[in-house]
C-alpha cells in the first residue's frame, strides 16, 4: 500500500511528547526532510498535507520549514511539491528555541 497523509502509523508517534522533549523519535529510519527557501514558492502545500500524527511544517515568517524533531521521514511532502524543493536532511541540527516557543501550543490541537 503507498503511503499518504491518511496512511496509520505503524509506531505511536507521541507527538506531544517529542514537543515536550524536543527531540525526534528514535525508532525512526529516515532521516528528517528539509525545504530549500531559495526553491520554495511558499504555496503550503507541504504544510496542509503532513500527516497530522507528525505535524511537522510550519509557516515560519515568510518561510515554510520543517521541524526536524517532529518529522519521520514520510514522502508525503515531497509528492505534494509543485516545484521539487524538499530534500532529505542527512545532517539536521536541533530547532532553535524560538521556533519551540511557537510549537508549543499546537500540541493541543491550535493552529500553527
Amino acid at each position: 500500500m503507498p503511503w499518504t497523509k491518511d496512511t496509520p502509523s505503524v509506531v505511536s508517534t507521541g507527538r506531544d511528547d517529542r514537543i515536550a522533549e524536543r527531540s525526534r523519535n528514535e525508532n525512526w529510519k529516515k532521516p528528517p526532510r528539509r525545504i530549500e527557501t531559495s526553491e520554495c514558492i511558499t504555496c503550503d502545500l507541504c504544510l496542509r498535507n503532513c500527516p497530522s500524527e507528525f505535524g511537522a511544517i510550519f509557516n515560519h515568517g515568510l518561510d515554510v520549514v520543517i521541524v526536524p524533531e517532529l518529522c519521520s521521514g514520510c514522502p508525503v511532502c515531497v509528492m505534494v511539491c509543485p516545484v521539487d524543493c524538499i530534500y532529505v536532511d542527512e545532517h539536521w541540527s536541533p530547532t532553535e528555541d524560538q521556533m519551540w516557543d511557537h510549537i508549543a501550543p499546537t500540541a493541543e490541537g491550535g493552529a500553527p
